[in-house]
């Protein structure tokens, strides 16, 4: 242990003996923060639905199928309970669902008039405000279809009253949805890169060979490393949600120790990777660029910018190895919709995983020469 900590000692030295090294680390990062929350909108397809029908009547199933026949919502599930369908909107795997109630069908025919409930996830503003659209749309042109269908001579036209309501982020707030997953990029590329010229500087500057010949072992050597960057990056996403909750006005619904549990984990992932990288290069040019070579798929396929169902099935399934977009979601989760250890369970056994691969295979390529 004491070795390690001499080797964090003399990585912290090297990092704040340049003064240039502490603006680019802590404070670029909050600039570059403020300017791309104000990112640019994007079209939202494959909305996933989850109807809650209590009438089962021919109108309801008629509503129902107008929805899938749409081409923007998917239908993935149906069920009798409301609760049952806000469990789906939790753990993600609705956008909105439609409450069809009780006598839907009979309301509509004798009083001319019926009510349908419509739930929006509104994590996400845009893609919300676009799902709320499409959906309202649908349900007008259903009730022109039944009004032409039973309006007579001297009937009543029958019309449907809509309550809409938006969880999670009932404004619509733009940079509600965008600031969380922005603070994910910034510290996953200061992370990446500060690790990834790690070891391939003492390389450039020929003091690789110094560490080598003494009796410093390989894991010693790779947590002494690691560890600096891991205490920095923490203590970044600290800096960055300070400042979304003063400029931007980020809630906290969920636990802050949580997202800090699973950043701690992540931040093993991003850094072992750098360090990888550092690992099978030679010079920090080199780093550089396989590092930017990686982060453009991760940043791009995350889910931040463009959303994962919009993307084509195979691109979907490579977004599985994506830890950038693990994260991003946890991050959305905990903070917006109050999830808990629970609902993000399966992120966190995906990024243990991942961190002892990746860490492992670091160890196991770095080559400790006599």
């Amino acid at each position: 242990m004491r070795t390690v900590l001499f080797i964090v000692r003399k990585e912290f030295v090297q990092i704040f003996r340049h003064k240039v090294m502490l603006p680019l680390i802590f404070l670029m990062p909050i600039i570059q923060l403020v300017i791309l929350a104000h990112a640019a909108d994007y079209e939202v397809r494959n909305i996933n639905l989850h109807i809650v029908d209590h009438d089962l009547s021919q109108y309801s199933r008629r509503l129902a199928g107008k929805f899938q026949a749409s081409g923007n919502f998917i239908l993935t599930g149906s069920s009798f309970s409301s609760q049952a369908a806000f469990d789906e909107i939790q753990k993600g795997d609705a956008d909105l669902f439609l409450d069809i109630p009780a006598g839907f069908q009979r309301s509509l025919l004798r009083e001319s008039r019926a009510g349908l409930q419509l739930s929006v996830d509104a994590v996400n503003g845009v893609k919300a405000g676009l799902a709320n659209a499409y959906a309202t749309a649908i349900i007008q042109d259903f009730n022109e279809e039944v009004r032409s269908e039973l309006a007579g001579p001297g009937a009543g036209k029958p019309s449907l009253a809509i309550a809409s309501s938006n969880w999670f982020n009932p404004e619509l707030n733009y940079f509600t949805f965008m600031v969380p997953g922005i603070l994910v990029l910034l510290v996953t590329l200061v992370g990446m890169f500060l690790s990834g010229m790690n070891i391939v500087k003492e390389k450039e500057i020929g003091t690789i060979e110094q560490i080598n010949v003494t009796p410093i072992r390989k894991y010693q050597f790779i947590i002494g490393k690691l560890l600096p960057f891991w205490i920095i990056a923490n203590a970044e996403l600290a800096i960055g949600l300070t400042v979304g909750w003063l400029i931007f006005d980020i809630p906290f619904v969920g636990s802050l120790w949580l997202v800090f549990g699973f950043a701690a984990i992540y931040l093993l992932v991003v850094l072992g990777m750098g360090l990888f990288i550092s690992t099978v290069t030679e010079t920090q040019q080199q780093a550089m660029f396989i590092a930017w070579f990686f982060l453009i798929i991760f940043i791009l396929m995350s889910g931040l910018f463009t959303p994962i169902e919009s993307m084509p099935p195979w691109a979907q399934q490579i977004t599985k190895f994506n830890p950038v977009a693990y994260f991003v979601e946890v991050m959305r989760m905990v903070l917006l919709k109050g999830s808990g250890l629970m609902d993000i369970k399966r992120h966190i056994l995906v990024m243990g995983g991942y961190a002892l691969a990746v860490n492992g295979l670091a160890v196991w390529n770095y080559r400790k020469r006599s």
